[in-house]
């Protein structure tokens, strides 16, 4: 039952306006969060730095709140997950400013498997339709989902193409979950529902935003191993969402187009500031080939590929996952603790560690501690 109230708990601070996600956030990293918030007096909301309006708003109506949230979250007719569940996405709170509330619709099992986010420009040429719609279904072939943000242009074609060849497709809004923007992708949205995952961090009923978008994008990156841009120019809110995927530790690739074509002027930016070139799906495979399920087809490809660096070594783990594991054998460490050990570039170790939480094998603790299961 306590599980229960902390969830609702954490879905009524989230929906209550004025209170955003460094609010939320200071109340973790203070040791504020908890049962104890529903009996504040005014002066302690205002004591956590929260204004007299929001302050005399909590003390009025919180508990009623967490009351109506767990009518919710109990008989589960909403798709609901908060940071405080095991059911959240390991890539995903593993990547920075990650969201205290996800609400789905859809399959949430998708959540579980390997992703590549796609994306670009809203005003695609026919060459970045083409592309998209190419790496798509060999990617979702190969046992990868795609995400994007359900948008004009690449987003939809990327969508589309996942759900026309039967791969896994998740849809990241930039508006609650029950607001289908832009409207003219009502039929994508209903058909994602059905058969991929529609998610947004935002709660059901609100509108979308400008600002919520490059938001959004966090999201997008943070959900996936990495980013591929298709086509975008050099104001392209794609960029935002490689650069969200940068900052997260993954990876950024991206599709050389046209030196004439101002819609290629993005991804060629990426390509000189060391984005992976791709022109064809091996060149994002490769990469991942420790994550890909056994398909056929993808088995000729590593068949063809040295995967020695990649294959899991005893125990399902690569020979760099296991020297850190031995590490947090004899002890939690943090960060930089590991850095000092292993003498290895803070992206390799970022990587490794990542890797190891999404395999369950180690967590990680505030502070930027790390330890064994």
């Amino acid at each position: 039952m306590k599980e229960l109230i902390e969830r609702a708990l954490i879905v009524a601070l989230h929906e209550t306006e004025g209170i955003g996600w460094k609010t939320i956030q200071r109340f973790m990293v203070n040791g504020v969060f908890g049962l104890d918030m529903l009996d504040f007096e005014e002066k302690e909301w205002i004591a956590c730095g929260l204004t007299v309006e929001i302050a005399n708003k909590l003390t009025t109506d919180l508990k009623q709140l967490v009351d109506d949230k767990c009518r919710i979250l109990s008989v589960n007719n909403c798709q609901i997950i908060t940071a405080l569940d095991e059911e959240y996405p390991d890539m995903l709170k593993s990547s920075p400013q990650a969201p205290w509330v996800i609400y789905l619709k859809g399959n949430v099992q998708l959540l579980r498997q390997p992703g590549i986010a796609i994306v670009g420009t809203r005003v695609p040429t026919a060459y970045g339709r083409k592309v998209g719609s190419m790496l798509t279904e060999e990617l979702c072939k190969a046992g990868l989902i795609v995400v994007s943000g359900m948008a004009r242009g690449i987003d939809s074609v990327i969508h589309e193409q996942a759900l026309r060849c039967g791969g896994g497709t998740i849809a990241v809004l930039g508006a609650g979950i029950d607001v289908i923007y832009p409207p003219e992708n009502r039929s994508l949205y209903e058909e994602i529902a059905t058969k991929g995952l529609i998610m947004s961090e935002y709660p059901p009923g609100t509108k979308a935003h400008p600002g919520f978008f490059p938001m959004r994008n966090r999201i997008i990156a943070g959900l996936t191993l990495g980013t591929l841009v298709v086509e975008a120019d050099v104001r392209s809110g794609s960029l935002i969402t490689a650069d969200a995927a940068l900052e997260a530790g993954r990876d950024v690739f991206a599709v050389p187009g046209p030196i004439t074509s101002p819609k290629s002027h993005g991804t060629l930016d990426l390509i000189k500031q060391g984005a992976k070139l791709v022109t064809c799906a091996q060149d994002i495979l490769e990469e991942y080939i420790s994550w890909l399920p056994k398909t056929e087809n993808n088995s000729s490809f590593d068949e063809r590929h040295d995967t020695s660096s990649h294959k899991y070594a005893t125990g399902g783990l690569t020979k760099d996952e296991m020297e850190i594991y031995h590490m947090l054998q004899q002890g939690p460490g943090t960060l930089d603790d590991l850095l000092t050990r292993t003498r290895w570039n803070f992206g390799h170790l970022h990587s490794v560690l990542l890797s190891l939480i999404i395999k369950k094998q180690i967590t990680q603790l505030p502070g930027a501690i790390y330890k064994i299961i």
